[in-house]
């Protein structure tokens, strides 16, 4: 999936600003929103890691996102491939080329940070979001466009709490060490959950690098190692798909899972749950659109426009299968497994952006 081409993008990165056309936005003046302004600018998607399905959806979102002003001319991404300095030579080369706006996902986090101001202090808007990097805004760069991560973790907690009211085991399943993703939902998770609930990974929480094949390792060599998992959670949910059948070959039902959502765990849980009676899912949506709220930021500062109120995006609870509130889970057979209907980006748009 993360084959590199000459001018940084990958293939699966291409496609799917593909499947929305060519690089310059189709909006009418007209119908520009608020956050659009009078002059003309250039944006680019730089992401720290652009390897999976999640990251595809979240760069048809942005460029969706951009089309909606037509004073944006050129919409750009690279892929840092999971490379730090990559990721550093992205900004500073996108930077130098004379691109107005960056829309940074940092996710080697504050080592980012000498990049970023660089290219602030050059003149660029530069709008870091959803990975906490480090320095301040109009210090370091425009904005920083958050996500309510703790929120997610103290969702995830209540729900936990509503099916083990007595405590019990769980696993923790994160990202790259030390984002600030997942120590921001352990945090939340602690403002619910009390020391009857133990953590079973290591502080403060298994590394998966948001990589299904990782995750896989990880989550098979945990469950060979802990006879009791109550609940599983994950800040990508969909990772998990190809590890859950593990617990079959120990005799065991998969446990609870409080994550985020995907198609192809909404349908893993349809097609598995009759014969897995601990397996009960609750999702937050996977947050493919707080990106959205970070181009509005740069088009706003770009353009002249006017910004937006919101300066932190706010992930809805998306299925539960206790409760069916907000919903019950969902599943697309008809498309692939890889989209999240949980998504601003359409269903059928989304089956367009991400590889096969």
């Amino acid at each position: 999936m993360n084959h590199s081409l000459k001018n940084g993008l990958t293939l699966a990165a291409m496609t799917a600003i593909a499947a929305f056309g060519c690089s310059a936005p189709s909006a009418l003046a007209a119908d520009a929103p608020s956050w659009c302004g009078p002059k003309k600018a250039t944006i680019a998607l730089l992401d720290g890691f652009g390897g999976n399905s999640w990251r595809q959806v979240t760069t048809a979102a942005g460029k969706q996102e951009a089309e909606k002003c037509a004073n944006i001319t050129k919409y750009e991404y690279a892929d840092g491939q999971g490379n730090t300095q990559k990721a550093i030579s992205d900004i500073k080369g996108f930077a130098a080329k004379g691109v107005d706006a960056l829309v940074v996902f940092g996710d080697a986090g504050p080592a980012v940070l000498p990049a970023l101001t660089s290219a602030f202090k050059a003149g660029k808007v530069v709008v870091p979001y959803r990975v906490v990097v480090g320095g301040k805004d109009g210090q370091n760069y425009t904005k920083y466009v958050g996500a309510s991560f703790k929120d997610d973790g103290a969702s995830w907690g209540e729900w936990i709490k509503s099916l083990l009211p007595n405590g019990g085991n769980l696993l923790f399943l994160s990202g790259p060490a030390g984002n600030s993703q997942g120590l921001d939902e352990l945090a939340g998770l602690k403002t619910v959950l009390d020391d009857k609930y133990k953590f079973l990974n290591p502080a403060p929480f298994d590394v998966t690098n948001w990589d299904p094949a990782l995750t896989q390792q990880v989550l098979t060599a945990e469950i060979s190692k802990n006879p009791k998992i109550d609940v599983i959670v994950s800040d990508f949910g969909p990772s998990l798909v190809g590890a859950l059948p593990e617990f079959k070959k120990f005799n065991r039902s998969v446990p609870a899972l409080a994550t985020s959502d995907g198609n192809s765990l909404g349908c893993f849980w349809t097609d598995n749950n009759k014969d897995n009676p601990d397996f009960k899912l609750f999702t937050v949506a996977t947050g493919t659109d707080n990106v959205r709220l970070a181009v509005q930021w740069a088009v706003a500062e770009a353009t002249g426009g006017k910004a937006p109120s919101e300066q932190v995006f706010k992930a809805p609870t998306f299925e539960d299968s206790v409760s069916g509130k907000p919903s019950n889970v969902q599943c697309r057979k008809d498309l692939p497994g890889a989209i999240y209907l949980s998504s601003g980006v359409s269903a059928d748009d989304q089956a367009k952006a991400v590889s096969k």
